[in-house]
């Protein structure tokens, strides 16, 4: 049996390193990147009182690496691949929450206190959640750095279409709502949405998976599967994976 066919949605800066994982584990991969990171040039970011660092995201790691090199700050990421990101750029003192921006939240609160200082979270134009609204419920002061854009794809690849025209592609790879959205969109404009009946949807957290099904006002995309991973990291969302020769699941 051929090893399946995968589909990942993140932006290149990720869907690489990603693809080469999953390619290494037998799977075969095509990368159609929803969104395309534009960095925002700009001052250096002020930490001169900021007590920790607030990332969201590898791009927002990678946004503030490219104005400062700053790295003596505590560092909070939201999860797993962001931390390790963090690390990769040089940074020592970070913990990840292992979850999404309410596990972000929850672990600020543990961590630190209001009065040590505000905290400076790094992000793009368009927020996953309102992280300040979280944590100035509880007293803490939030500045904002916007160092990155993330401009939705205008159509599908050729190559994409191609895959599902002639039922080879076995699954899609969603990180977030945003991406799947554009998917979606993309996949309808290019007559292609009955075409996602032969593949799953695999997808980091609930809302993403919302976003997978939604199909114009009312409508629903009509995937094979639509699976959620039991936590939104990365690994877990891989561990929804058949085996690459053809197995249920991924240990």
């Amino acid at each position: 049996m051929a090893a399946p066919h995968l589909l990942v949605t993140r932006p290149a800066e990720d869907s690489e390193p990603l693809a080469a994982r999953l390619r290494a584990q037998g799977f075969i991969v095509s990368a159609e990147p929803m969104l395309e990171i534009r960095w925002l040039d700009g001052p250096e970011p002020d930490v001169g009182n900021v007590q920790a660092l607030l990332f969201t995201s590898a791009n927002g790691v990678r946004g503030y690496t490219r104005r400062t090199s700053r790295l003596d700050r505590p560092v909070y990421a939201v999860g797993d691949a962001t931390a390790t990101a963090a690390r990769a750029a040089g940074f020592t003192r970070v913990e990840s929450a292992s979850g999404d921006v309410y596990a972000l939240a929850d672990l600020v609160r543990r961590r630190c206190t209001a009065a040590a200082g505000p905290l400076l979270h790094v992000a793009g134009t368009k927020l996953a959640g309102d992280l300040s609204a979280m944590l100035g419920e509880s007293g803490f002061s939030i500045l904002r750095e916007t160092l990155y854009d993330a401009v939705p794809s205008a159509r599908l690849s050729d190559g994409t279409a191609a895959l599902l025209r002639t039922g080879t592609l076995d699954a899609v790879l969603f990180f977030s709502p945003r991406t799947a959205r554009s998917f979606v969109r993309l996949v309808a404009e290019a007559g292609l949405i009955d075409r996602c009946r032969t593949v799953d949807a695999l997808c980091l957290s609930p809302a993403v998976a919302e976003a997978a099904r939604a199909y114009g006002e009312l409508g629903v995309t009509p995937w094979q599967n639509v699976r959620v991973a039991p936590r939104p990291e990365q690994d877990s969302l891989l561990g929804l994976l058949p085996e690459p020769s053809g197995g249920t699941g991924r240990a």
